[in-house]
């Protein structure tokens, strides 16, 4: 019997190390052929890059779920559904209701908490939508470390469109910023949307209480108000006032890794205790 913890973990890992991968080789490319790209080709290019992170994604578990064809189309749907909410409601809603990029001229408190309970709480809760009124119900959505795999391709999605909008609006990326920047983008997202999926699982197979899954969307949005805001400080460190994203990308490989293995230790731990698999009413 194939063990869908295993699976999935190896399904974050591969997309984790594959980011990794595309990163290096769009770095080594750019270094040895130096290519000059602009108008519609450094347009197209970038927007490759911005979707490469999602191609690997899906990628991963196309081939870890050979056997179980049927979650492939909620992975892909919950990815699809991240990617719409994030270009119809959230994006709209952060930059031109909120205007938060006029906020970042201020107190770094004000900052942060302008960070956590708009753009945190908007983003990770149109992630957590993306599958607690989709695939929360299915069948199969049937063991804890489910939520965080599709609350990680929420995050995906809307990574992506986030990484596009990056590109497009700036008519083109040089290409190993580009990929960096993408890449810290896409293991952020997928952290806070994987973090918000565990307390989804755990939701619907324990008996949490009415305040659960509130308290995980804050603890979510408050990790990716925190973390925002430290990308933006930390890519400014060592350089005076040049930008350095491999400062960024250093962070955001520590939050996966961090983050995911602590999630997937959890969950292994819950399963070895022979908790309870009863979904419970979240």
């Amino acid at each position: 019997m194939r063990d869908h913890l295993k699976s999935a973990t190896n399904g974050i890992w591969f997309e984790v190390g594959g980011v990794l991968l595309f990163v290096a080789v769009v770095a080594g490319l750019n270094a040895a052929l130096r290519p000059t790209l602009d108008g519609t080709g450094r347009l197209l290019a970038g927007v490759l890059l911005a979707v490469v992170p999602a191609l690997i994604w899906l990628t991963a578990f196309y081939r870890q779920d050979k056997f179980e064809p049927e979650p492939k189309k909620f992975v892909l749907g919950v990815f699809l559904l991240g990617a719409l909410l994030a270009q119809a409601v959230g994006q709209p809603l952060i930059r031109s209701l909120f205007r938060v990029d006029n906020w970042f001229g201020a107190h770094p408190a004000v900052q942060v908490i302008t960070t956590v309970l708009i753009v945190g709480i908007i983003q990770e809760f149109l992630k957590y939508a993306a599958v607690r009124y989709t695939v929360f119900d299915s069948p199969e959505y049937d063991q804890r470390v489910d939520g965080i795999i599709y609350g990680a391709s929420a995050g995906l999605g809307y990574a992506t469109v986030v990484n596009i909008l990056y590109v497009v609006e700036r008519q083109g990326v040089d290409l190993a910023v580009g990929a960096i920047n993408v890449a810290v983008a896409t293991l952020a997202h997928a952290s806070f949307a994987g973090l918000m999926g565990y307390f989804l699982g755990r939701a619907k197979f324990d008996s949490m209480g009415p305040f659960w899954l509130p308290i995980g969307l804050l603890i979510s949005a408050t990790l990716n108000g925190v973390v925002t805001y430290l990308l933006g400080q930390v890519v400014l460190l060592g350089n005076g006032f040049d930008v350095n994203p491999i400062n960024g990308l250093i962070v955001a490989v520590a939050l996966a890794g961090a983050t995911f293995a602590l999630l997937f230790r959890h969950i292994r731990r819950l399963r070895e205790e022979g908790a309870g698999l009863s979904p419970a009413s979240a």
